[in-house]
């Protein structure tokens, strides 16, 4: 093992041991206001850039962040290759960026863009886009490949369905996490959404997903017909209505997979995928906390639900 990989999970233990967690989280989301909510937030680790008199959708922001923050940090005790499995991990935040690059192609207020420092996979080309029809040739020209088409939803939905091809080509467990990600990206867009499925936008997502995904007429046919690997996300769901739930079932996967990862011993990748696991999930559960505490703290089983 090369000494980055050393130092880069030394480093991540120490920027995971930093997590929040669910108790701390909890009573975030028992807070009878966001601004009583920030107050107890700005004693942890995402304390720095949250203020009570921010609003929900300004916290939220900083919250993630901090969670990029971290990851760029990260990036800097990693060898090369650690550095491109937190840029395909870490490619959330480039999408984000994009998506508030279309909102502003429609006249529509963006906000700021995520800075990415090591973790851009084509960033600085996209971010030169004045159209959907630059930004869709810049895809093309990159890592990001063609999303199948230029409208909005195309490119949105055609990034997503790329993002989990890319990480579905790491190590396990973050190729079944991604798998699992694929499956609730098409699910929700065929038997939610009520859309018909355009294989030149998710096709990168439909490949590890087995040749009855596309064709299947019910959500049942669908989950009977995913390989094992993908699978279990859908376990116990019965209809399109509860697959709010299945995404709920793929997170606590993810977090689970993180906190074994980072019990090991070792000093290696897995080290690193499993402090990044940790971090995200704690970073979405912070969220889920500070929206549950802008509308008055209770019910609390409503953030029980989202945590």
């Amino acid at each position: 093992m090369s000494a980055g990989w050393v130092a880069g999970s030394v480093r991540a233990r120490a920027l995971a041991r930093r997590h929040v967690g669910p108790e701390t989280t909890r009573q975030l989301a028992s807070c009878r206001s966001l601004s009583d909510a920030l107050r107890l937030l700005a004693a942890t680790r995402y304390g720095a850039k949250v203020r009570p008199e921010q609003t929900l959708a300004e916290a939220q922001r900083e919250v993630v962040g901090t969670l990029l923050w971290d990851l760029r940090v990260l990036a800097g005790w990693l060898p090369r290759e650690g550095v491109l499995m937190l840029r395909t991990l870490g490619a959330w935040f480039e999408i984000a960026n994009v998506d508030e690059m279309l909102r502003g192609f429609a006249g529509l207020p963006a906000d700021a863009e995520f800075r990415l420092g090591a973790l851009a996979t084509a960033w600085p080309r996209l971010r030169q886009a004045k159209s959907n029809g630059e930004l869709r040739a810049a895809l093309a020209a990159s890592a990001w490949r063609d999303p199948g088409g230029e409208t909005v939803h195309a490119v949105r939905l055609g990034m997503r369905a790329r993002w989990a091809a890319r990480a579905a080509a790491l190590e396990d467990p973050a190729r079944t996490w991604a798998v699992g990600a694929a499956t609730l990206l098409v699910a929700g867009e065929r038997f939610v959404a009520g859309r018909t499925l355009d294989p030149a936008v998710v096709g990168s997502a439909l490949g590890s997903l087995g040749p009855t995904a596309y064709h299947a007429a019910t959500l049942d046919e669908f989950a009977d017909g995913l390989p094992t690997r993908a699978r279990w996300v859908l376990a116990g769901i019965t209809g399109p209505g509860e697959l709010w739930r299945a995404e709920e079932t793929w997170l606590a996967r993810v977090e689970q997979d993180g906190l074994r990862l980072l019990r090991t011993s070792s000093l290696d990748s897995g080290v690193v995928l499993g402090a990044v696991a940790v971090m995200g999930c704690d970073a979405r559960r912070i969220r889920a906390a500070l929206e549950v505490a802008a509308r008055g703290g209770v019910p609390l089983e409503a953030y029980d639900e989202l945590a």
